[in-house]
């Protein structure tokens, strides 16, 4: 069956950094587009940022540009999202997904920003 598994969350002071893993299993983990969205509480699922299936191309939203970095290792089937200047608002449950003709969510790992 399809996994997506995540790893790296955790509590950060505010101007801290983590980076968060996602590993995909029972798929072709690099003809797919992999991103990364939060949804914190009350609040819509919010887009992160996105790797196309190569690697070649990638986007942010406007929320993390500058902050927020995501790469790939298809090699590994894993995919990978470093975060810098972390802020209380970045406090969030994070997921992993994957989309080609099927779409994929991991399970969600929580990061939250607190002093």
């Amino acid at each position: 069956q399809v996994q997506l598994v995540e790893s790296g969350g955790g509590l950060v002071q505010p101007g801290g950094s983590l980076r968060l893993s996602c590993t995909g299993s029972g798929f072709t983990f690099r003809n797919y587009d992999m991103s990364w969205h939060r949804q914190a509480p009350g609040k819509e699922r919010e887009f992160i940022a996105l790797s196309s299936s190569s690697g070649d191309w990638r986007s942010y939203g406007d929320s993390v540009k500058g902050r927020f970095t995501i790469s790939r290792d298809n090699a590994k089937n894993t995919i990978y999202l470093q975060m810098n200047n972390l802020q209380p608002e970045d406090t969030a449950v994070y997921y992993c997904k994957a989309d080609r003709l099927r779409v994929y969510w991991g399970q969600g790992t929580q990061v939250t920003v607190s002093s």
